[in-house]
């Protein structure tokens, strides 16, 4: 391990605050090398590091998406071996300010119809799962029923905070149908 990715961990490790977050985020920026490093500490998935990484990518994706287009292949294709909640979470925010390529698409689609359907996806893993499914149905509207169902066979058993959003998406894509 290079001294640099000891700093990076020992720098992860210090603290799990937003202001450590957006300090790194902003080294990441000074010194974008860095940003392999953080990728391949998420891509590890070992706990609570892999977690404090996945936010750090999230912030850095939040702000300045264009900084993590070149790993989104490389996240679509881990996401299956995602087990923990914050890994799932931050990577579908991640992959939610992205442009999905073609090829990777219906990849995508079943991940997000999958965890959309687990009873134990926490809501926010939902959410997402619904904000990519509904603007990937807008380039295939083949998923926009199954889409529809899902979320209406959910709805009602769902908390306030999916309502809102599976309410907000059904009205989106009964207008798209019609």
């Amino acid at each position: 391990m290079s001294e640099v990715s000891k700093e990076l961990e020992k720098l992860l490790m210090s603290g799990n605050s937003r202001a450590n977050t957006d300090f790194v985020v902003g080294l990441i920026k000074q010194k974008p090398e860095l940003l392999d490093e953080v990728w391949n500490i998420y891509m590890k998935l070992q706990d609570p590091i892999s977690r404090r990484a996945a936010w750090i990518l999230d912030t850095l994706s939040e702000a300045e998406n264009y900084w993590l287009t070149p790993y989104v292949e490389e996240l679509i294709e881990a996401m299956p071996a995602f087990t923990h909640d914050a890994y799932k979470r931050h990577g579908l925010r991640i992959l939610s300010h992205q442009e999905i390529p073609e090829h990777m698409q219906g990849q995508l689609v079943s991940i997000c119809f999958d965890w959309l359907l687990a009873l134990e996806s926490p809501v926010a893993v939902k959410m997402y799962c619904i904000k990519i499914l509904y603007d990937l149905s807008l380039t295939i509207p083949a998923i926009r029923n199954e889409l529809i169902d899902t979320i209406e066979f959910q709805v009602q058993e769902g908390t306030s905070g999916f309502q809102n959003i599976a309410q907000k998406t059904l009205m989106k894509l009964y207008r798209q149908k019609n």
